[in-house]
C-alpha cells in the first residue's frame, strides 16, 4: 500500500486532497465538540503534507444529513478546532464542490489548509456518484485517504476520488492496517480475543474468521447469553437473539474448547442506573438481566490476557455506561493495559471505554473505526483501502 511518505518529494506546490474522519461527537444543545480525538489523530498526516509544501484540502462527513444541508452538522466548528490544534489558520469553504470550493482551493499557498463543508450534504457522496467524485477530485492534484473510520464505505470521497488521482494512505490508515493485520495474518501466540457487545449477529463474521487463529476467545456482554442459552444455561431475562441460537451452536462446535463464557454474572432487574445489582454464579435467575460479567469471570479473563502474546478486544463485556455494571469492562481494560502483549482495541464503544478509563496510552493500538475494524477483523475487503493497494 502506497503511503503519503512515498509522495513526499512530489507534494511541494501540489493540492493534496485528503479524506479525514472528523465525524466527532458534539453536545446536542450547544453543538460544542465533546471529543476531538479524531481530529488529533489526523494531525501527523496533515502536518507531513504541509511540511513538504503541500496545499492541504480536507474532506469529511459529519453525522447523517442524508444529502441535505443541515446547519447543525456543519464542519465549520471542526475547522475552528483544527486551527487551534495546528496553531495555524484553516480556511473554510461553505460547500465541498462548486465555485466557492474551487476558488478557495485555487487560493491556497504552500503549507496552507482548507476545510471543505460536509460531503454528506450531497446525496452523491453516499451513492458514490461518479460525477460527484469527479468534481471532488478536480479540486486536488493527489489524493490521500486517512479516514479509517469510513474505509468500509464505498463513498465518493473514500473510493470514487481515487479513480481520478494518484492515491496513497495517510499515517493513521497505515497504522490501522499494520496492527489489525497482526490479528489476522500470522498472529503471535498465545493469541486471545475478547468479544463483547450486545449482539452475536454483529460479530458472527469476526468470530468465524478469528476462531481458527486464536488460542482462546473470551465472550462477555449481552451476546454471551445467546451462547449460554444454547448450552442450556439459565439466562433469566437477559438479552438473547433466539434467531441466532443455531449459529451459536455452530460456532461452539467449530471452537472446541476455545470459547470461554461467563461463569458468574452481575445482574439487575432493569437497565437503569438505580436498579438493584446482584451477583449470581453460573445461571441468571428468572426476573434478572445479566448486565456484566461477574468477578470470577473478570479474573478468569484477566488471567488469560496476562499470559497472552497478542490480545484483541472488540465490544464491552458489560453495560459499562452504568457504573455498577462497568467493573468487568474495567478489569479487562486494566489487564490489557498491564499486559506485555501486543494489545489491539477495536473502535466504537470499546475505544470509548478505554479512553474514559484513561488507559489509551497503555494500549498498543486503539482503532478509530468501529465498523471498519469489525469488517477488517472479519476478513472483509474495505473499499477505501482496496483502492490504495
Amino acid at each position: 500500500m502506497k503511503t503519503i511518505r512515498d509522495m513526499a518529494d512530489r507534494l511541494a506546490g501540489k493540492k493534496v486532497l485528503m479524506r479525514v474522519d472528523f465525524n466527532v461527537p458534539r453536545d446536542k444543545q450547544t453543538g460544542r465538540i465533546t471529543n476531538d480525538l479524531r481530529i488529533r489523530r489526523a494531525l501527523p498526516t496533515i502536518n507531513f503534507a504541509r511540511e513538504n509544501g503541500g496545499r492541504v484540502i480536507l474532506m469529511s462527513h459529519l453525522g447523517r444529513p442524508d444529502g441535505q444541508v443541515v446547519e447543525s452538522m456543519s464542519l465549520r466548528p471542526v475547522a475552528q478546532r483544527l486551527a487551534e490544534l495546528l496553531g495555524a489558520d484553516v480556511a473554510f469553504a461553505a460547500d465541498c464542490v462548486g465555485p466557492e470550493a474551487e476558488e478557495a482551493a485555487a487560493a491556497l499557498k504552500d503549507g496552507e489548509v482548507l476545510m471543505l463543508e460536509n460531503t454528506r450534504f450531497h446525496a452523491g457522496e453516499e451513492d458514490n456518484d461518479p460525477e460527484f467524485a469527479r468534481r471532488l477530485a478536480a479540486l486536488g492534484d493527489v489524493y490521500v485517504n486517512d479516514a479509517f473510520g469510513t474505509a468500509h464505505r464505498a463513498h465518493a470521497s473514500t473510493a470514487g476520488v481515487a479513480e481520478h488521482l494518484p492515491a496513497a494512505a495517510g499515517f493513521l490508515i497505515e497504522k490501522e492496517v499494520e496492527y489489525l493485520s497482526r490479528a489476522t495474518e500470522n498472529p503471535e501466540h498465545p493469541y486471545v480475543a475478547v468479544m463483547g457487545g450486545a449482539k452475536v449477529s454483529d460479530k458472527i463474521q469476526v468470530i468465524k474468521n478469528l476462531l481458527d487463529k486464536v488460542d482462546a476467545m473470551l465472550i462477555g456482554g449481552a451476546m454471551a447469553y445467546t451462547f449460554l442459552k444454547q448450552q442450556g444455561v439459565g439466562v433469566g431475562n437477559s438479552l438473547v437473539e433466539d434467531d441466532r441460537l443455531e449459529v451459536a451452536a455452530e460456532l461452539l462446535e467449530q471452537a472446541g474448547d476455545k470459547i470461554i463464557l461467563p461463569v458468574d454474572h452481575v445482574c439487575g432487574r432493569e437497565i437503569e442506573p438505580e436498579t438493584e445489582a446482584q451477583t449470581f454464579d453460573e445461571e441468571v435467575p428468572d426476573g434478572w438481566i445479566g448486565l456484566d460479567i461477574g468477578p470470577k469471570t473478570a479474573q478468569l479473563f484477566a488471567d488469560k490476557i496476562k499470559d497472552a502474546a497478542l490480545v484483541t478486544w472488540n465490544g464491552p463485556v458489560g453495560y459499562f455506561e452504568i457504573d455498577r455494571f462497568a467493573e468487568g469492562t474495567k478489569t479487562v481494560a486494566q489487564a490489557m493495559a498491564d499486559s506485555e502483549a501486543t494489545t489491539i482495541v477495536g473502535g466504537g464503544e470499546t475505544a470509548e471505554a478505554v479512553e474514559v478509563l484513561g488507559l489509551e496510552e497503555r494500549i498498543s493500538h486503539v482503532s478509530t473505526g468501529g465498523g471498519a475494524s469489525l469488517e477488517f477483523l472479519g476478513g472483509e475487503e474495505l473499499p477505501g483501502i482496496a483502492v490504495l493497494q
